[in-house]
Protein backbone atom coordinates (compact mmCIF):
# COMPACT_ATOMS: atom_id res chain seq x y z
CA UNK A 1 0.00 0.00 0.00
CA UNK A 2 1.24 3.48 -0.64
CA UNK A 3 -0.43 7.25 -0.12
CA UNK A 4 0.77 10.50 -1.39
CA UNK A 5 1.29 13.41 1.11
CA UNK A 6 0.64 16.57 -0.23
CA UNK A 7 0.60 20.40 1.46
CA UNK A 8 -0.06 23.93 0.37
CA UNK A 9 3.43 25.74 0.70
CA UNK A 10 4.42 29.38 -0.25
CA UNK A 11 1.62 30.77 2.05
CA UNK A 12 3.99 32.61 4.71
CA UNK A 13 3.54 30.06 7.05
CA UNK A 14 7.35 29.54 7.61
CA UNK A 15 7.28 26.03 7.92
CA UNK A 16 7.97 25.46 4.03
CA UNK A 17 11.30 23.91 4.08
CA UNK A 18 10.56 21.63 7.66
CA UNK A 19 7.76 19.87 5.29
CA UNK A 20 9.29 19.63 2.30
CA UNK A 21 11.41 16.98 4.30
CA UNK A 22 8.05 15.14 5.27
CA UNK A 23 5.85 15.51 2.25
CA UNK A 24 6.37 14.01 -0.84
CA UNK A 25 3.96 16.32 -3.25
CA UNK A 26 3.94 20.18 -2.97
CA UNK A 27 1.25 22.91 -4.21
CA UNK A 28 3.11 26.34 -4.20
CA UNK A 29 0.78 29.48 -4.26
CA UNK A 30 1.07 31.37 -6.98
CA UNK A 31 1.15 34.77 -5.87
CA UNK A 32 -2.73 35.34 -6.26
CA UNK A 33 -3.57 34.15 -3.15
CA UNK A 34 -0.04 34.12 -1.08
CA UNK A 35 3.43 34.09 -2.12
CA UNK A 36 5.48 36.00 -4.76
CA UNK A 37 8.36 35.24 -7.54
CA UNK A 38 11.17 34.85 -5.02
CA UNK A 39 9.28 32.38 -2.10
CA UNK A 40 8.02 30.79 -5.19
CA UNK A 41 11.82 29.92 -6.49
CA UNK A 42 12.79 28.55 -3.70
CA UNK A 43 10.60 26.29 -2.37
CA UNK A 44 10.91 24.94 -6.14
CA UNK A 45 14.47 24.43 -4.93
CA UNK A 46 13.61 23.10 -2.09
CA UNK A 47 11.19 20.67 -3.09
CA UNK A 48 13.35 19.46 -6.47
CA UNK A 49 16.34 19.08 -3.96
CA UNK A 50 14.09 16.51 -1.84
CA UNK A 51 12.30 15.18 -4.47
CA UNK A 52 9.20 16.40 -3.88
CA UNK A 53 6.95 16.62 -6.97
CA UNK A 54 5.95 20.33 -7.73
CA UNK A 55 2.78 21.33 -8.02
CA UNK A 56 1.16 24.72 -9.02
CA UNK A 57 -1.22 26.19 -6.67
CA UNK A 58 -3.56 28.69 -8.52
CA UNK A 59 -6.53 30.73 -6.61
CA UNK A 60 -9.11 32.84 -7.50
CA UNK A 61 -7.51 36.96 -7.70
CA UNK A 62 -8.25 37.13 -4.23
CA UNK A 63 -5.07 38.40 -1.95
CA UNK A 64 -6.92 40.45 0.86
CA UNK A 65 -8.46 37.80 1.70
CA UNK A 66 -6.33 34.36 0.94
CA UNK A 67 -8.74 33.91 -1.64
CA UNK A 68 -10.74 32.36 0.53
CA UNK A 69 -14.06 34.49 -0.81
CA UNK A 70 -16.42 33.49 -2.73
CA UNK A 71 -16.44 34.73 -6.30
CA UNK A 72 -18.64 34.09 -9.43
CA UNK A 73 -16.38 34.95 -12.17
CA UNK A 74 -16.65 34.80 -16.25
CA UNK A 75 -15.23 30.79 -17.45
CA UNK A 76 -12.60 32.73 -19.41
CA UNK A 77 -11.71 34.53 -17.10
CA UNK A 78 -11.30 31.53 -15.15
CA UNK A 79 -9.55 29.92 -17.90
CA UNK A 80 -6.86 32.74 -18.39
CA UNK A 81 -6.07 33.09 -14.66
CA UNK A 82 -5.21 29.77 -14.04
CA UNK A 83 -3.07 29.70 -17.24
CA UNK A 84 -1.35 32.75 -15.62
CA UNK A 85 -0.95 31.42 -12.80
CA UNK A 86 0.22 27.72 -13.60
CA UNK A 87 2.31 29.51 -16.16
CA UNK A 88 4.67 31.33 -13.89
CA UNK A 89 4.99 28.65 -11.34
CA UNK A 90 5.71 26.35 -14.81
CA UNK A 91 8.48 29.05 -15.54
CA UNK A 92 10.42 28.85 -12.40
CA UNK A 93 10.14 25.06 -12.24
CA UNK A 94 11.63 25.16 -15.60
CA UNK A 95 14.78 27.20 -14.91
CA UNK A 96 15.50 25.18 -12.05
CA UNK A 97 15.54 22.10 -14.10
CA UNK A 98 12.40 20.77 -12.58
CA UNK A 99 9.17 19.37 -14.37
CA UNK A 100 5.90 20.38 -13.16
CA UNK A 101 3.85 17.61 -11.99
CA UNK A 102 0.31 18.67 -10.85
CA UNK A 103 -1.52 21.37 -10.45
CA UNK A 104 -4.48 21.77 -7.61
CA UNK A 105 -6.87 24.90 -6.89
CA UNK A 106 -6.75 26.94 -3.91
CA UNK A 107 -9.05 28.04 -0.96
CA UNK A 108 -12.84 29.09 -2.13
CA UNK A 109 -11.72 28.69 -6.30
CA UNK A 110 -11.66 24.56 -5.08
CA UNK A 111 -14.78 24.47 -2.94
CA UNK A 112 -16.69 26.15 -5.57
CA UNK A 113 -15.67 23.72 -8.02
CA UNK A 114 -16.41 20.92 -6.21
CA UNK A 115 -20.08 22.24 -6.27
CA UNK A 116 -19.75 24.21 -9.72
CA UNK A 117 -19.59 22.67 -13.00
CA UNK A 118 -19.42 25.07 -15.45
CA UNK A 119 -15.70 26.11 -12.88
CA UNK A 120 -14.46 23.11 -12.55
CA UNK A 121 -14.43 23.02 -16.28
CA UNK A 122 -12.89 26.48 -16.68
CA UNK A 123 -10.49 25.18 -14.26
CA UNK A 124 -9.32 21.86 -16.19
CA UNK A 125 -9.63 23.44 -19.41
CA UNK A 126 -6.39 25.84 -18.20
CA UNK A 127 -4.83 22.88 -17.27
CA UNK A 128 -5.08 21.19 -20.63
CA UNK A 129 -4.70 23.68 -23.10
CA UNK A 130 -1.13 24.24 -20.71
CA UNK A 131 0.03 20.71 -20.77
CA UNK A 132 -2.79 17.75 -20.76
CA UNK A 133 0.01 15.49 -19.01
CA UNK A 134 -0.35 17.36 -15.72
CA UNK A 135 -2.25 15.26 -12.90
CA UNK A 136 -4.78 17.28 -11.92
CA UNK A 137 -5.79 17.61 -7.56
CA UNK A 138 -9.30 17.73 -6.70
CA UNK A 139 -11.70 16.41 -3.57
CA UNK A 140 -11.73 12.56 -3.97
CA UNK A 141 -15.76 12.10 -5.41
CA UNK A 142 -16.84 15.37 -6.37
CA UNK A 143 -17.72 16.99 -9.74
CA UNK A 144 -13.96 18.47 -10.04
CA UNK A 145 -12.40 14.60 -10.42
CA UNK A 146 -15.43 13.95 -12.92
CA UNK A 147 -14.47 17.13 -14.70
CA UNK A 148 -10.95 16.22 -15.00
CA UNK A 149 -11.90 13.15 -16.61
CA UNK A 150 -13.50 14.33 -19.33
CA UNK A 151 -11.38 16.86 -20.29
CA UNK A 152 -8.90 14.14 -20.79
CA UNK A 153 -6.73 14.80 -17.81
CA UNK A 154 -5.85 12.05 -14.97
CA UNK A 155 -7.26 13.47 -11.78
CA UNK A 156 -5.60 12.28 -8.15
CA UNK A 157 -8.17 12.37 -5.61
CA UNK A 158 -7.17 14.03 -2.66
CA UNK A 159 -8.70 13.75 1.32
CA UNK A 160 -7.80 15.91 4.20
CA UNK A 161 -6.29 14.77 7.43
CA UNK A 162 -7.20 18.19 9.07
CA UNK A 163 -10.34 18.71 8.16
CA UNK A 164 -13.94 17.95 8.68
CA UNK A 165 -16.30 16.29 6.55
CA UNK A 166 -19.82 16.80 5.39
CA UNK A 167 -22.03 13.84 5.07
CA UNK A 168 -21.93 14.47 1.17
CA UNK A 169 -18.42 13.62 1.39
CA UNK A 170 -17.18 17.42 1.05
CA UNK A 171 -16.16 19.93 3.61
CA UNK A 172 -17.07 21.37 6.41
CA UNK A 173 -17.44 25.45 5.21
CA UNK A 174 -14.83 27.18 7.37
CA UNK A 175 -17.65 29.18 9.05
CA UNK A 176 -19.13 26.32 10.60
CA UNK A 177 -17.85 24.66 13.52
CA UNK A 178 -16.05 21.02 12.95
CA UNK A 179 -14.50 22.34 9.69
CA UNK A 180 -10.93 22.36 11.42
CA UNK A 181 -9.32 19.23 13.08
CA UNK A 182 -6.92 21.04 15.54
CA UNK A 183 -6.18 17.69 17.73
CA UNK A 184 -2.98 15.42 16.80
CA UNK A 185 -5.13 12.64 17.19
CA UNK A 186 -8.00 12.87 15.99
CA UNK A 187 -6.31 14.14 12.92
CA UNK A 188 -4.11 10.79 12.47
CA UNK A 189 -7.22 8.62 13.11
CA UNK A 190 -8.54 10.61 10.60
CA UNK A 191 -5.51 9.78 8.33
CA UNK A 192 -5.65 5.87 9.09
CA UNK A 193 -9.37 5.61 8.66
CA UNK A 194 -9.10 7.32 4.58
CA UNK A 195 -6.16 5.77 3.64
CA UNK A 196 -6.02 1.81 5.45
CA UNK A 197 -10.06 1.85 5.14
CA UNK A 198 -10.92 4.42 2.26
CA UNK A 199 -13.95 6.30 4.30
CA UNK A 200 -14.23 8.76 7.04
CA UNK A 201 -16.59 10.05 9.46
CA UNK A 202 -18.82 12.68 9.01
CA UNK A 203 -19.72 15.50 11.43
CA UNK A 204 -23.14 14.06 11.76
CA UNK A 205 -21.48 10.60 12.77
CA UNK A 206 -22.19 8.92 9.34
CA UNK A 207 -19.72 7.30 7.41
CA UNK A 208 -18.54 8.49 4.17
CA UNK A 209 -16.80 6.04 1.67
CA UNK A 210 -14.09 7.99 -0.04
CA UNK A 211 -10.68 7.28 -2.70
CA UNK A 212 -7.84 8.32 -0.89
CA UNK A 213 -5.16 8.72 -3.07
CA UNK A 214 -3.54 11.72 -1.88
CA UNK A 215 -3.45 13.50 1.80
CA UNK A 216 -3.82 16.70 1.71
CA UNK A 217 -1.72 18.97 4.95
CA UNK A 218 -2.43 22.59 4.85
CA UNK A 219 1.15 24.34 5.39
CA UNK A 220 -0.50 27.75 6.88
CA UNK A 221 -2.10 25.14 9.89
CA UNK A 222 -1.00 26.04 13.07
CA UNK A 223 -0.47 22.26 13.50
CA UNK A 224 0.92 20.91 10.07
CA UNK A 225 4.86 20.49 10.95
CA UNK A 226 3.54 18.41 14.12
CA UNK A 227 0.22 16.58 11.99
CA UNK A 228 2.81 15.85 8.93
CA UNK A 229 5.67 14.03 11.45
CA UNK A 230 3.01 11.90 12.61
CA UNK A 231 1.16 11.19 9.94
CA UNK A 232 4.42 10.11 8.56
CA UNK A 233 5.25 8.08 11.37
CA UNK A 234 2.64 5.98 11.36
CA UNK A 235 1.99 5.69 8.19
CA UNK A 236 5.82 4.37 7.50
CA UNK A 237 5.02 1.88 10.52
CA UNK A 238 1.89 0.30 8.90
CA UNK A 239 3.81 -0.08 6.22
CA UNK A 240 2.44 2.41 3.86
CA UNK A 241 4.77 3.85 1.52
CA UNK A 242 5.39 7.53 0.84
CA UNK A 243 5.62 7.94 -2.34
CA UNK A 244 4.39 10.90 -5.29
CA UNK A 245 0.96 10.47 -7.27
CA UNK A 246 1.66 13.60 -9.64
CA UNK A 247 4.93 11.31 -10.66
CA UNK A 248 3.26 7.68 -11.18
Amino acid sequence: MEIDLNADLGEGAGSDEALLGLVSSANIACGWHAGDAKTMRQCVRWALERGVAVGAHPSFPDRENFGRSTMHLPPEEITAGVLYQVGALAAIVKAEGGTLAHVKPHGQLYNQAVKEPELAAAIVEAVRLFDPSLKFFGLAGSGMIDAARRAGLVPVEEVFADRGYMPDGSLVPRSQPGALIEDEEQSLAQTLSLVRDQRVRAIDGSTVAVNAQSVCLHGDGAHALAFARRIRERLTAEGIAIKPRSMA
